[in-house]
């Protein structure tokens, strides 16, 4: 495969942030809320509106609420309704992750999520991480035809894990697509791409953007009072996100 062949999907945590995403050249976002859990499932007017004005591709995480991926048969139930609602809306992917209380893939019900989600593309995230033994998960994940598995190689970073997702590009070859993610940046993706194999990266990259109100209170929290500003906010930032697309072009 040529450089072209190469793609960047953006972790957003907004429709503003999304089409910052497409500025700089990304090829998919994956449409989160929440992302100080980890991100959590959007809300349908965001999923809507994402499909309707942007002209690459929308994956949609489906997730109930931060934590672990062990999930209750009402979360379960949650689940299932917003895959259906995500296909209704627009949505080109649905991104999953349900693990059993052994720390492996709950195949049943990825199965069901995979079957309710079809013709969209159905992608693994990192719950992947949080298996017990991640090769056994890899070959339960490409019985039950899974497009893509989101890893950072069971560490905090890509960077960290990279000695298991290459393991992982090797043993997946051209039956699932192993995407790494977390703690990507425009000086470690060629190494990454190098190094592992992998065609797809998943990154985040944000800038602080100030709100334009002049009256701030600063007696009342709408949040935890935590030492994060109510009066700013994260927003993908198209110049690192043109710059990891930039490096990938020319890599070598």
């Amino acid at each position: 495969m040529g450089n072209k062949d190469y793609l960047i999907e953006v972790c957003v945590n907004s429709v503003e942030s999304a089409l910052e995403a497409e500025r700089g050249g990304a090829h998919r976002v994956e449409l989160c809320d929440n992302l100080l859990e980890g991100g959590t499932t959007p809300s349908a007017a965001s999923i809507q509106l994402a499909g309707k004005i942007l002209s690459i591709d929308l994956n949609i995480i489906i997730r109930p609420r931060g934590g672990d991926f062990c999930y209750s048969e009402v979360e379960f139930e949650v689940m299932k309704s917003d895959i259906l609602a995500a296909r209704e809306l627009g949505a080109g992917g649905v991104v999953i992750g349900v693990l059993d209380v052994d720390g492996r893939v709950d195949k049943k019900r990825t199965q069901e999520l995979i079957e309710l989600a079809r013709p969209m593309s159905v992608t693994f995230h990192r719950a992947f991480d949080m298996t017990a033994d991640p090769f056994e998960a890899l070959h339960d994940l490409i019985e039950l035809k899974i497009d893509r598995i989101l890893t950072s190689g069971q560490k905090n970073t890509a960077v960290e894990g990279i000695r298991l997702i290459s393991d992982l590009v090797k043993e997946a070859g051209d039956k699932v697509i192993i995407m790494p993610g977390c703690g990507i940046t425009p000086e470690n993706i060629a190494g990454l791409a190098k190094d592992t194999g992998a065609r797809e990266f998943h990154v985040f990259a944000v800038k602080k953007v100030k709100s334009p109100m002049k009256y701030r209170n600063q007696e009342a929290f709408m949040g935890a009072p935590v030492e994060v500003s109510e009066f700013e906010t994260s927003v993908t930032d198209a110049e690192v996100i043109q710059k990891l697309v930039n490096t990938l072009l020319t890599k070598k």
